[in-house]
């Protein structure tokens, strides 16, 4: 991801804030919209790409911290870093434990923010890239038979062909047959790859 083409979302009922945010992220290099309350941001139903919110927790109606829920509901999994006052810290540290990235109390350094910000969309990125691998892998054991399946899980075990043999009562053949589409299907080029990728899976 270039981050120069980022998207950062700004919510907050204080106009000067969100304008502060805005022209420092632009020095920064970064892009953003803004909105004055969290129920704005919901009735406007355009802003849906981007890959960071700042969001304020009060705000009059629907608070930050009830929005934060409304898109955890929805699982749109934006990294989400809070702005909050001193007495608010109660409220950020349990959004933390629901999900939320990261917070910050005002007032915060500007270079700090920023750090964040870059920080949460690193983050994001790579935990997205690990869910769709995991996505992909899944997909690709989909594909095994129950045989192959089999195979598969005593080959990453360690077991060789002969063992494999004996512990399924099939013929070695057979075995170096199944284990073919096994290496096929998991589109593995070496057993040291395909047992990454059921370690990625957390099968044994």
């Amino acid at each position: 991801m270039n981050e120069g083409h980022c998207k950062i979302c700004i919510i907050d009922d204080d106009e000067a804030i969100r304008e502060s945010l805005r022209l420092l992220l632009f020095a920064d290099g970064l892009n953003s919209c803004t909105f004055e309350s969290a129920d704005a941001f919901l009735q406007d139903g355009n802003c849906i790409e981007f890959d960071c919110m700042l969001l304020d927790i009060r705000m009059p109606g629907t608070d930050g911290l009830e929005l934060f829920q409304i898109l955890n509901r929805q699982q749109l999994s934006y990294p989400v870093i809070f702005i909050t006052g001193h007495g608010d810290i109660p409220l950020a540290v349990s959004a933390i434990k629901q999900g939320a990235y990261d917070f910050l109390t005002k007032p915060f350094k500007e270079g700090e923010l920023i750090s964040r910000i870059h920080a949460a969309i690193e983050h994001h990125k790579s935990t997205r890239e690990q869910v769709q691998e995991r996505h992909q892998l899944q997909h690709r054991v989909g594909l095994c038979t129950p045989r192959e399946h089999d195979v598969m899980r005593l080959l990453v075990k360690g077991l060789p062909n002969k063992g494999i043999a004996e512990a399924l009562g099939i013929s070695p053949r057979t075995v170096e047959i199944h284990r073919a589409h096994v290496m096929e299907k998991m589109e593995a080029d070496s057993l040291p790859a395909l047992v990454r990728m059921i370690a990625v899976l957390g099968e044994s």
